[in-house]
């Protein structure tokens, strides 16, 4: 009878990454689902700023009101007709001649959209360039 006086070494532990792996893709495709994506998804707006004291560049103002039915008025003086070419002949009467007058645009909240691109498309024929647009404070909707 032979006698085995060798140290009985132990077996190397072995670690088994799979299951390891496996939940460390589920956590990770979780996380992308869940996660929102918001610095993409936004625009970086810069405001302007509108300094109240300062004199005005342009004193000179066209105020072109549209009712909600699509009726116009430049400067309180109501239009009979509806057409493009109408309203870009008084403009250019309203104007003077001056290139340095502002159309304001006064829309009714219940106005057609193509009533006001049609103020846009008068002002552009009769050669005034600087348009802008008449709001009020909110109301706190």
């Amino acid at each position: 009878m032979a006698m085995n006086f060798r140290k009985h070494q132990p077996e190397e532990p072995e670690i088994n990454l799979i299951p390891f792996i496996d939940v460390l893709l589920v956590v990770l495709i979780f996380l992308m689902l869940s996660t929102t994506y918001s610095k993409f998804t936004e625009l970086q707006v810069v405001l302007p700023v509108a300094d109240a004291d300062k004199p005005r560049d342009n004193p000179r103002e066209i105020i072109v009101s549209v009712s909600g039915e699509g009726r116009y008025a430049i400067n309180r003086k109501t239009l009979e007709g509806r057409s493009v070419e109408l309203l870009a002949a008084e403009l250019a009467v309203a104007a003077a001649g001056a290139n340095e007058t502002v159309v304001i645009i006064s829309a009714d909240a219940t106005a057609a959209h193509q009533s006001v691109v049609t103020v846009m498309d008068a002002a552009r024929r009769a050669g005034l360039a600087k348009l802008t647009f008449a709001t009020q404070a909110g109301q706190g909707r």
